[in-house]
């Protein structure tokens, strides 16, 4: 079973760290042309290579090569600008199927979910990671339909600033929930709403502060399912 979570470290790191927006707009213009596609890939089959750790892997980690270049030029050559958000929940869901399909044919292994439990620390990175950049990108692409600019005119904020409190209350809530402090959450969520309360009352604006509702209830419900499938597995 590490074997699994370090391919899917992999993934993470990979797609989520290790390639900047300029490399994701360079291939949606030049699509199979782009050369960032193909180090995109070279860069996930590295990973692979040093996280894995092990020469005897290598159909393993070049058949999930291949099939990483073969979805993202999928979705590169179909995708819209009106199916963007679509495509990238699509894109991560065939990697996700790709990596365990190709792990259990390849190491001829039966999922057992007990397997997990020698594996506390590699899991709990994973998890923590996931909180942080991905979730942030997840939940962008998830409010693209909103035009958060015209909301928020007039009233400018710091450069990222959502995106670091977002990252921070996901991990505060992910440890608060392992460390069975389910109450600091509460406390959390109500230091949050003070905060916001003084803002909303005074911009008068209904769809920002449905805005900020939605995202506050989608941050922080993703970080307690992670907090809780961490708690299953381990």
């Amino acid at each position: 079973m590490i074997l699994l979570i370090k391919l899917i470290l992999a993934h993470i790191i990979g797609d989520f760290f290790l390639q900047p927006k300029t490399w994701v707009k360079e291939k949606e213009k030049l699509k199979l042309k782009s050369s960032k596609l193909y180090f995109h890939i070279a860069i996930h089959i590295a990973l692979l290579f040093i996280l894995v750790f092990d020469i005897t892997r290598w159909p393993l980690i070049i058949m999930i090569g291949i099939s990483h270049f073969i979805i993202d030029s999928i979705k590169l050559m179909f995708q819209k600008k009106s199916t963007k958000r679509l495509w990238f929940f699509i894109d991560q869901a065939l990697h996700i199927i790709s990596i365990f399909c190709a792990y259990y044919l390849f190491t001829n292994q039966v999922f057992n979910i007990s397997n997990v439990i020698s594996e506390n620390t590699l899991l709990l990175i994973t998890c923590l990671l996931f909180l942080t950049q991905p979730v942030s990108i997840i939940m962008k692409v998830i409010f693209n339909k909103w035009n958060i600019e015209k909301l928020t005119k007039g009233n400018e904020s710091l450069k990222d600033a959502g995106k670091y409190i977002g990252i921070l209350e996901r991990l505060l809530v992910f440890v608060f929930i392992i460390t069975n402090h389910w109450e600091a959450v509460g406390f959390l969520i109500t230091a949050k709403s003070v905060f916001r309360f003084g803002d909303l009352k005074e911009s008068k604006h209904r769809k920002l502060t449905e805005y900020i509702l939605i995202g506050t209830l989608i941050s922080f419900g993703i970080a307690i399912i992670t907090g809780i499938v961490y708690l299953k597995l381990i």
